[in-house]
């Protein structure tokens, strides 16, 4: 009985902040990232396997983006009116049957571009149902003072899984073709809806009769608009998002391939960024700043030197610096802004916010990237990468004249702040 016991307590305890429900997201979520990254990268090989151009994979990638962007609004408010456990396996489910369907259909042989696109485009819908309610069921899982602890490790994650996903995802394709990482991705689907089927969720909240579907959007818009912090930060990262998504997809690689190299030294540069928003989660599970979205804002700034060293162009290492700084400030912002999400908006509308959160997150993506072409025939490379980095600098300026962007501070679990269940019974 003693060696038991003594045993027993060698064993590593788990932290008190992370109770049942949020080991089973975060688990969930990292097996999903697994996944998803080396599926983007696959898609991209199984659209050129197949014949087509650049131009062709552009559209397939375009067709997810544009049917997450158009039901990400529909997505928010039915998660905050169904229990949200439940809408993340359903959407799961529609991601794995989607990618089993791609997967089915590139091992063919005989994948249309169409064909694809559509797969794709099915796979964004899902994600615009699956994103608003995951956030909305986070940050309602976690409570008291070490939210911002569980939000750091939570996103390290995410962090981690993208980058070794990226890199599993890159051998795989390589060794067994884009088809098997694709049916990979649907596996994945699968195993995390199996982790949320088992979230410990009680009943869902009462609603008051007579409220639709169109009442709950414009509930959720007035939650949003009301809040000048919160609008104001989504409208600067959905140019942000896109100035920077543009810098590196498109710009990036010309750059490293006439400047740098080659394709080898901007893997570097981008593995440096990982690293970075590794670094940056490490950090905020240590820091605990008071004036939480000050401090996140001005992490924005670096968020301008990766353009800034490609518009020089600056050689490789101090480009990794630029990359790893600007990735170390990106995690910093993200769990401050989890953070004030978690303490501002009431529970029963978080995934309506987080689906506007979203919307300004990716819908300029793709009109930055389709844009940046003609931007720098028009202005030159240089002068198009210096604009992105001004944008940058210039919009996260605007955004800290705002009051209480500069004022929100971060308050203890008994200050009377907006409570949060840990068994998330009112999700």
């Amino acid at each position: 009985m003693t060696n038991r016991t003594g045993a027993a307590r060698r064993l590593p305890r788990r932290p008190l902040w992370a109770g049942r429900n949020y080991s089973l997201l975060t688990a969930a979520a990292v097996i999903t990232n697994l996944g998803n990254s080396g599926a983007l990268i696959a898609a991209a090989f199984a659209v050129l396997q197949a014949g087509g151009s650049s131009t062709d994979v552009g559209l397939v990638a375009a067709a997810r983006t544009v049917a997450l962007v158009g039901f990400l609004l529909i997505g928010g408010a039915i998660a905050d009116r169904l229990p949200r456990h439940r809408v993340m396996v359903a959407a799961n489910t529609v991601n794995c049957l989607s990618q089993a369907g791609f997967a089915a259909l590139v091992l063919s042989g005989d994948a249309r571009i169409w064909q694809m696109a559509l797969f794709s485009a099915v796979g964004g819908a899902g994600h615009a149902f699956f994103s608003p309610a995951a956030e909305g069921m986070l940050l309602s899982t976690v409570s008291g003072e070490q939210s911002g602890r569980a939000f750091a490790v939570f996103r390290m994650g995410m962090s981690g899984a993208t980058i070794g996903g990226a890199a599993l995802g890159g051998a795989l394709i390589a060794l067994l073709g884009p088809g098997w990482v694709l049916a990979i991705d649907a596996a994945a689907f699968a195993c995390a809806g199996a982790l949320r089927a088992f979230l410990d969720v009680g009943p869902a909240r009462e609603r008051a009769p007579g409220g639709g579907l169109l009442l709950d959007l414009r509930e959720g818009w007035r939650e949003f608009a009301s809040r000048p912090w919160l609008w104001s930060i989504v409208v600067q990262f959905a140019v942000v998002n896109a100035v920077s998504g543009a810098a590196d997809a498109v710009y990036g690689p010309l750059v490293a391939e006439e400047h740098l190299g080659g394709a080898r030294p901007w893997g570097l540069a981008l593995a440096a960024f990982g690293v970075g928003t590794l670094c940056g989660g490490l950090l905020m599970t240590r820091w605990r700043p008071r004036r939480i979205l000050l401090a996140g804002t001005l992490c924005v700034f670096p968020l301008a030197l990766p353009s800034a060293a490609l518009a020089v162009p600056l050689p490789i290492g101090p480009l990794v610096a630029a990359m790893f700084v600007s990735g170390l400030a990106l995690e910093v912002f993200g769990v401050a802004w989890m953070l004030a999400l978690h303490q501002e908006i009431p529970e029963e509308k978080l995934s309506r916010v987080s689906a506007y959160d979203w919307l300004g997150s990716v819908a300029g993506m793709p009109i930055a990237a389709g844009l940046a072409g003609p931007a720098e025939h028009a202005l030159g490379r240089s002068t198009a990468l210096w604009g992105c980095a001004l944008l940058i600098v210039l919009l996260t300026a605007a955004v800290l004249t705002v009051p209480d962007v500069r004022r929100l501070t971060r308050r203890p679990p008994w200050a009377g702040g907006l409570p949060h269940d840990d068994d998330v019974s009112r999700c």
